[in-house]
Formats: structure tokens, C-alpha cells, sequence
């Protein structure tokens, strides 16, 4: 169970799911919003250039025979209106968001950065057949000599 759980913390964090996340909750929110934009401003000034009379988009409204509605570009153009601001509106959201990911980053990498270096080492290695053996190792798994020490890494020149 804590394996799943982990795995499930894991896949929570991904910088993708929570910007899905991000995107649909703001998404949700700023809906209304934009569709009173698209409804209350956007198509009266539609309906203005167009010359309508207030209860459709003159000319961009197609009757249909044998039905009440009729095929209503004006609500489709407005549909791709609602679209594009709450597309921008996330974009600029998740931009933000990640800019933020990105300034903890740096600050997470200056700290490592003003950690002192240490120096490379060889991995310690037999003296008998030169074959490399494990730190703290008594005897060589190759040539099964003694060692008269543990191995211990070297220094690289």
C-alpha cells in the first residue's frame, strides 16, 4: 500500500498533472466570467457591425426548415471567443506558475552550488591483481588475496 501511495505522491507532483489541475480549476472559474463577456459585450457588437436587430446576428444566422433554431454562426463564433480568453487566461496562469517552480529551482541549486566540492576518487583497487574491489573490502573477490588494509578510494590527479 505505501508503494502505491508513493507512487500515486509521485505521479501527483509532476509539473504536468498540476498544471492540468491549474487549468481546469481557473478554467471552471473564469467560464462564467467570459461567457457574460462573449454574451453581454462581445455579440451586441457583433450584432451592431452586422446590422441585427437584436435578436440574431443578421447574416450569420442560417434558417432551417422544419426546426425553432436555425444553424447560428454568432453563437459558434462566440463559442471560440469563450475559447481563446480563457485559453489565454490559463496560459498566462500556468506560465506564472511555472516561472515560480523555476525561481525554487534556483534557489534549491545556488544551495547545492555553495556546498564544497569534494575531490574525485579512484575506486580502491587490489594490489596484487589490479582488479578494483569495494570500499572497506579485507580480500579481493578476484584473485582472493589477502589485503593488508581495507581498500580505500585514491585521490585523481
Amino acid at each position: 500500500m505505501k508503494g502505491f501511495l508513493e507512487e500515486f505522491k509521485e505521479f501527483i507532483n509532476r509539473g504536468n498533472v498540476m498544471n492540468l489541475a491549474v487549468g481546469i480549476i481557473i478554467g471552471g472559474a473564469f467560464t462564467a466570467i467570459v461567457t457574460s463577456l462573449t454574451t453581454n459585450i462581445i455579440n451586441p457588437f457583433i450584432k451592431l457591425i452586422t446590422g441585427g436587430n437584436g435578436t440574431e446576428v443578421a447574416g450569420l444566422v442560417i434558417p432551417v426548415p422544419g426546426s425553432e433554431t436555425g444553424i447560428d454562426f454568432g453563437a459558434f463564433i462566440s463559442a471560440i471567443i469563450n475559447f481563446f480568453i480563457i485559453a489565454l487566461v490559463v496560459f498566462f496562469l500556468v506560465k506564472a506558475v511555472n516561472k515560480l517552480q523555476d525561481v525554487g529551482k534556483k534557489a534549491c541549486s545556488k544551495e547545492e552550488e555553495a556546498k564544497p566540492a569534494e575531490p574525485e576518487m579512484n575506486p580502491p583497487v587490489c594490489c596484487f591483481c589490479l582488479e578494483e574491489v569495494k570500499e572497506g573490502a579485507t580480500r579481493c573477490p578476484h584473485c582472493t588475496a589477502e589485503l593488508p588494509a581495507p581498500a580505500a578510494p585514491t585521490p585523481k590527479e
